[in-house]
């Protein structure tokens, strides 16, 4: 009995190394944590770089999560371990390397994807392209043959490309719903809310400041004219905060000077819009939040806007709704490049 037990608790830490009797009923799928939360199965892919660590530990502590994998092709095992000594609900598995993606794939609901290289200081988000390109077309080749019903957060940059390159992917084999594929712009939102908070002198948390647009630079567009609280700026601010919220992410690559990017304030952003993905998987009503998604808001195939999330992933998409002539503006030159970004993630699959 004491045996099983000790099997039962090394079973999700090591899952290809630990054998037990099949008729033990302490087989992998079996292995659950006394008392385990009824919750929802959620895969980080990446799991062990800058962003998959911290993302990690938050799911960790997320009441919605009944079961964590995590994936990578490298420390998977390290950073499994050490998770899993938290004492929350989720239980912990760790997957490492190609040959075991099919494993920490199968019967996930929600699959988080924070894969890739970060990007270098003098790095444009285009040279990081080829390489996570690559890496993004492998993992969404796992999720068709593994889980094409699981919902798919993707956080890999650059973003205005990869979802495209994931739609693809998904095409290609017949399982692609829009609904189900969502970029995760939420950092953006996280940042303008924060800054837009410091000008007005309120508490980052009663901020909402729609961003809409895509993932990068002048693709990040922030509607601070539907601002809640309502509230008014000057010319000046509408600049300083615009300009700030598209270059939060060099003002991280060039703080931390050659030591990284943002990935402490991206995994909080991520795990945000992850638990609202959730609360929409729960059935929650009224759980809104803006993401790059597959949209006919715009000419364009991709756009974030707001998006309300359920059952099913981004079950409306919202109209941009009203823009002052500064919005309309920048709306111009974030369609433009982001018509180039998207058009280089198609050609990467069909070419």
């Amino acid at each position: 009995m004491e045996n099983q037990r000790i099997a039962k608790i090394s079973a999700h830490l090591y899952p290809s190394n630990v054998q037990v009797e099949d008729n033990s009923g302490l087989g992998r799928a079996n292995c659950r944590a006394k008392g385990g939360a009824p919750g929802f199965k959620v895969a980080i892919l990446g799991a062990a770089g800058g962003i998959g660590q911290p993302l990690a530990m938050l799911m960790k502590m997320n009441p919605l999560v009944s079961a964590l994998h995590l994936y990578d092709v490298v420390n998977a095992p390290g950073v499994t371990a050490d998770i899993s000594h938290m004492d929350t609900g989720a239980v912990v598995r760790g997957f490492l390397g190609q040959p075991q993606l099919d494993s920490a794939l199968t019967g996930m609901d929600l699959i988080i994807i924070p894969a890739g290289v970060p990007r270098k200081p003098g790095m444009t988000r285009d040279d990081l392209f080829n390489i996570n390109a690559g890496i993004v077309r492998t993992l969404c080749e796992g999720i068709v043959k593994n889980c094409p019903r699981a919902i798919v957060n993707l956080i890999s940059n650059p973003v205005n490309s990869t979802v495209p390159i994931a739609a693809e992917v998904f095409k290609k084999a017949g399982t692609y719903d829009p609904k189900r594929l969502l970029g995760v712009t939420m950092l953006d939102v996280v940042r303008a809310n924060t800054f837009v908070a410091e000008v007005l002198g309120l508490d980052p948390r009663e901020v909402d400041v729609p961003v809409v647009g895509g993932h990068s630079g002048v693709t990040i567009l922030p509607l601070l004219s539907q601002v809640k609280p309502p509230s008014s700026f000057t010319q000046q601010e509408i600049e300083y905060l615009t300009n700030r919220i598209q270059n939060g992410g060099t003002e991280v690559v060039e703080a931390k000077a050659g030591t990284g990017s943002a990935t402490l304030s991206m995994a909080y952003a991520a795990v945000k819009f992850a638990d609202a993905c959730l609360r929409g998987l729960r059935g929650d009503a009224g759980v809104v939040e803006c993401a790059y998604v597959d949209s006919e808001v715009t000419e364009l195939p991709f756009f974030a806007t707001k998006v309300r999330l359920g059952r099913n992933g981004a079950e409306e998409i919202y109209q941009l709704g009203p823009l002052n002539e500064y919005e309309r503006v920048g709306l111009e030159k974030a369609k433009k490049e982001l018509a180039g970004s998207i058009q280089k993630g198609i050609s990467f699959i069909r070419k």
